[in-house]
């Protein structure tokens, strides 16, 4: 079976490379070309700007039951062509088959959820303080709007985006990952197969900070959505500041682990150790910074320790691999220079450390031990499959080392107390709190960061509020 056929796609209509720069894509996993990635040329993004403004004019009307229904083809497509879409996504981005059939298949649901709420976009009439007054609220779509959304998870990145942007009446130019292409122009072939108008959907590849600032910068857009690391979202964030649009960011973190004295503590570490490890650790709810309380530590560990060097490391179209490798060398360079540093600073190594063989992109699963806070592993994000572990004393120690970054994604807490659960909930700053066990990312829960992890939220309820002006309008 071929790898996907890569384009751009622009006013309902996929171009090839023919003409543009090109870019080629790797498989991860035995370093050998796979595809050729199309570059969009400063007339091909200009080109997707009017058409998006174009098909706004239209889309923006039509009823919810029709946005409703090419949302749930979506879905239903999803479905049937889940495992040729995942086989490219293992292909190009590394993750074991079965996480990414997984991902494309969980990922209908996102397109299901946003079909319904789509339906219940409410307004509302407000009582006036004059009986011949008439008070109203409206919400209404924002306009065009501009989304750039990582490798890591690429399908499931992409469409939370372009659910929510086209559920509310938007239309959308998305700039997915140029490592993982696969999944989002299969994207663009759900929506194009499920009936969406030409326009309302453009997806585009190049340089990210050229094309993020020819798209930020047009007046054509008037919201931008990014998934991805802090630094880069720190300079779209402002970039877009400097001409009033609004954002939604979903950035990185650094997720907090608390294990307490009290917890189950063989089943916590086992199920934090292959949460650690899906995906290779390239996940940004993935539990990085484990705090284990003192009476708890040796038996965390030795579980933990057991757990991480069961883990079958391989090509992820190999049967029975559980972890694949890193999206590419550059993360393979990332993971030395923590290892490094964690080496400098005279801590343990009890397993792993270093990168697995000579042919991909293979870094071993990690637990490194006798670390302080200081250590990059403490306070940077690895985004790989290293974990520390640490020693805490008690709840407020715990609370204050795990809120000490300025990041505020995810946090994970084990306690069988109910009034340490409560303090935890309470306490932790963090945009997402789970509490004896891993319960995010489903299309009806909200999933958003605080301090520098974020701004707003996607999915849930919450999910079309980037994405809606309200207007009031009042009648004499």
């Amino acid at each position: 079976m071929s790898y996907q056929q890569l384009s751009l796609y622009i006013n309902g209509k996929f171009l090839s490379g023919v003409g543009r720069k090109a870019q080629d894509v790797f498989n991860p996993a035995t370093g050998q070309l796979i595809g050729s990635l199309p570059h969009a040329s400063t007339a091909d993004l200009d080109l997707a700007l009017a058409s998006a403004q174009k098909a706004f004019e239209t889309w923006r009307n039509t009823s919810p039951l029709e946005r409703s229904g090419i949302l749930r083809k979506v879905a239903a497509l999803a479905r049937e062509r889940a495992e040729v879409i995942a086989r490219n996504i293992t292909l190009d981005q590394g993750k074991p088959l079965a996480e990414a059939i997984a991902e494309v298949r969980g990922c209908a649901e996102h397109a299901e959820w946003h079909a319904e709420e789509a339906r219940r976009i409410y307004g509302r009439v407000i009582p006036p303080r004059q009986a011949n007054v008439r008070q109203l609220v409206l919400r209404e779509p924002v306009g065009v709007c501009a989304a750039f959304t990582p490798w890591n998870f690429p399908f499931n990145q992409a469409i939370r985006k372009m659910a929510a942007a086209l559920g509310a009446g938007c239309t959308l130019i998305l700039k997915g990952p140029e490592d993982s292409p696969s999944a989002v122009v299969a994207l663009a072939q759900l929506f194009h197969d499920a009936g969406l108008p030409a326009g309302a959907l453009n997806i585009v590849w190049g340089v990210p900070s050229q094309v993020s600032t020819r798209l930020i910068e047009s007046p054509v857009v008037r919201k931008i959505s990014f998934t991805g690391s802090v630094a880069v979202g720190k300079q779209l964030a402002s970039l877009a500041g400097l001409h009033m649009k609004r954002v939604t960011m979903e950035l990185g973190g650094h997720s907090p682990v608390l294990v307490f004295d009290d917890a189950d503590i063989e089943p916590a570490a086992e199920m934090l150790a292959r949460t650690k490890l899906r995906n290779a650790g390239q996940v940004c709810v993935s539990p990085t910074r484990f705090l284990v309380q003192e009476k708890a530590y040796d038996r965390f560990l030795a579980k933990f320790l057991d757990v991480v060097q069961g883990i079958k490391v391989g090509d992820g179209l190999v049967e029975g691999t559980q972890m694949g490798p890193l999206a590419h060398d550059r993360r393979i360079a990332a993971m030395q220079s923590f290892m490094d540093d964690a080496n400098r600073r005279g801590a343990k190594v009890l397993t792993g450390g270093e990168r697995l063989g000579s042919v991909g992109s293979f870094f071993a699963p990690t637990v490194v031990t006798e670390l302080g806070d200081d250590a990059m592993l403490m306070t940077e994000e690895p985004f790989g499959p290293i974990a520390p572990v640490v020693r805490f004393k008690d709840l407020d120690e715990g609370l204050r080392r795990a809120n000490s970054l300025p990041f505020g994604l995810a946090s994970f807490a084990f306690t069988n107390s109910q009034k340490t659960a409560k303090a935890v909930a309470n306490r932790l700053e963090a945009g997402l709190v789970n509490i004896n066990h891993f319960g995010m990312g489903l299309a009806e829960l909200p999933f958003g960061g605080i301090k520098d992890s974020g701004i707003g939220s996607e999915g849930g309820t919450e999910t079309f509020d980037g994405y809606l002006a309200t207007k009031f309008v009042t009648e004499l």
